[in-house]
């Protein structure tokens, strides 16, 4: 399947900025499963500095405001090609040892409430118990926008009982690791059946198993991810995959917009 993807993402200052500078992972994953048949990145308010691979293998582009800017556009656009492989990625690639993604963050730390959704899996085949995993987080943390924070951890997103694809993912990134498997987070774009303008980008988790390679789980949605999936960025959590991050010096109030429209070709 073919998915045209425009994302801007819009900053309205109520004041000049001196300096900003962004991080920028918006470039979906050439792989194995998807082809990206075109993409550009431009900027309006700013201009990029360079682009680089990280150690995850994400496309990164730094931004840097022009002086004293009141807005900043940042407007990617392309054409990629997906595969469905019923969520099967295949192989680890990569100089990234498969250990790393063992290790717990911040935003991934098991407490209380991970522990007690592993010992509750059912015994059984391990891609089984994964799927049961992320039933128990759904039926666990009501998906409800607006209800988490982009800092919160698995287990604020599990005490609070609500949260949003980043803290499912998160949960599950954690409960995994757990299970002593290697898992990642996964940012990037989702073509949903009902509406091709969206006011955000999707989350889920992949995990190394044993035989097939890395395999991908959408808990929000409970499947694994097929072709209206886009695969943009990968980390040990979200600020490791997040679309965009930085810092800026001033204390101007800032207004954000985000558009994103995901429709088949």
């Amino acid at each position: 399947m073919k998915l045209h993807i425009k994302h801007e993402t819009r900053y309205d200052f109520d004041a000049p900025v001196p300096f900003g500078l962004q991080q920028l992972r918006k470039t979906p994953k050439s792989f194995r499963n998807q082809t990206i048949q075109s993409w550009d990145t431009r900027v309006e308010g700013g201009r990029k500095e360079l682009t680089f691979e990280d150690y995850h293998r994400n496309t990164v582009e730094l931004v840097c405001f022009e002086p004293n800017t009141k807005s900043v556009s940042l407007i990617s656009e392309g054409v990629v090609e997906v595969e469905d492989t019923h969520g099967i990625l295949g192989p680890h690639e990569g100089s990234t040892p498969l250990w790393l993604f063992k290790r717990s963050t911040r935003q991934t730390k098991p407490g209380k409430g991970v522990a007690e959704m592993v010992r509750s899996l059912p015994q059984g085949e391990l891609v089984q118990q994964l799927h049961a995993l992320s039933d128990a987080i759904r039926d666990r943390v009501e998906y409800k926008v607006g209800s988490s924070h982009p800092d919160w951890s698995a287990e604020d997103a599990i005490e609070a009982g609500s949260g949003v694809c980043q803290d499912h993912a998160h949960i599950f990134v954690s409960g995994a690791r757990q299970l002593g498997l290697p898992a990642r987070y996964v940012s990037g774009y989702l073509m949903m059946n009902e509406t091709e303008l969206q006011d955000a980008t999707h989350a889920w988790a992949e995990v190394h198993i044993e035989g097939l390679g890395w395999v991908g789980f959408d808990v929000s949605n409970g499947i694994s991810p097929d072709n209206r999936y886009v695969r943009v960025a990968t980390g040990l959590d979200y600020s490791q995959a997040a679309p965009i991050i930085g810092s800026r010096i001033g204390a101007a109030g800032e207004q954000l917009t985000v558009q994103l429209q995901v429709a088949q070709q």
